[in-house]
């Protein structure tokens, strides 16, 4: 059985092919039932969660993903989320792999942003801002640049000195990265706005949105989770990696569909329907996109599939 550590899985999962992939797997059958949530602690450490997530191709391969997402890691130096994935043969059920889920799932994650936005984003966008300053801002930053030509790159994080450090990463180019201290003119000045929070209170407000953003929402996978406010989801045209997973565990819609904000008629489109053809993406340069994605077995298995090619 191969066994894949976590530099293993980087190298053979570049941004282009991965992208590339995720756009394959949401135009095919895959059967990816929904995730199941566990509280794991005490009342102490109640936010602390292990999740389950399988998929399977018929014929092909099935895979589970076991994830821990523990917020208060940040204080320990640790990062919040860590996950390991298991692939075995659909046909005859012997285990084939085991890779390193952290790495799979940060690469994954960002790959479907980056597909999301090759369909939603205007397509001279240039101005990235990236909200959140943790162990997926690389990920995001280069996954985006994969698909636009982006040019200039803003990060913004509670702690500045975070943003810093994310932006030294990229001092060498190939785009000019900055920390930023304040969020609301980064929001106004950005071309795409990407954030991967574990934000409990909107981050983004609707009133900051210009014609023509894009806004992606990575971090909030939880009904208590949200980074942007009703007032984004009633300017922008709505579209999630899954309608059932996203309706079930995205904060901001779950908040937006109780108060009547919006209905489940405003979700537009899914990946699967942009990826086909079936659902048209961005309509004008005015328009503004989002983009709400909690995270789908469907990327985890195509990602694990393309790395043990």
């Amino acid at each position: 059985m191969l066994h894949l550590d976590a530099e293993q899985v980087a190298a053979r999962l570049e941004r282009g092919p991965l992208i590339d992939a995720l756009a394959r797997a949401f135009r095919s059958e895959y059967q990816a039932p929904a995730r199941q949530h566990y509280a794991v602690g005490d009342s102490q450490h109640a936010q602390n969660t292990l999740l389950i997530m399988p998929a399977w191709q018929p014929g092909g391969c099935i895979g589970v993903k076991l994830v821990t997402v523990f917020p208060s890691n940040a204080a320990l130096g640790q990062t919040a989320v860590q996950a390991t994935y298991a692939l075995f043969d659909a046909k005859t059920g012997m285990p084939v792999a085991v890779l390193d889920g952290t790495e799979l799932t940060r690469r994954r994650t960002a790959a479907a942003s980056a597909l999301a936005a090759r369909y939603l984003a205007h397509p001279e966008a240039s101005r990235l801002l990236m909200v959140g300053t943790g162990a997926l801002a690389q990920h995001v930053i280069e996954s985006h640049a994969a698909v636009r030509t982006i040019k200039s790159v803003r990060v913004w994080g509670r702690r500045l000195e975070r943003a810093a450090a994310v932006a030294q990463k990229f001092a060498a180019g190939p785009y000019d990265v900055e920390a930023v201290a304040d969020l609301e003119a980064a929001v106004r000045w950005a071309d795409i706005i990407s954030c991967a929070t574990l934000a409990e209170t909107p981050l983004v407000h609707g009133a900051w949105l210009r014609p023509g953003q894009h806004l992606d929402l990575i971090g909030s996978f939880t009904p208590k989770m949200r980074e942007a406010d009703d007032a984004a989801l009633t300017r922008a045209s709505i579209y999630v990696d899954t309608r059932v997973g996203a309706l079930a565990d995205s904060g901001e819609l779950v908040h937006g569909l109780a108060t009547g904000v919006i209905t489940a008629a405003n979700i537009r489109g899914e990946l699967s329907e942009l990826a086909r053809g079936s659902q048209r993406g961005r309509r004008s340069d005015k328009e503004i996109t989002l983009f709400k994605s909690v995270g789908s077995a469907i990327e985890d298995l195509a990602a694990a599939e393309l790395a043990l090619r």
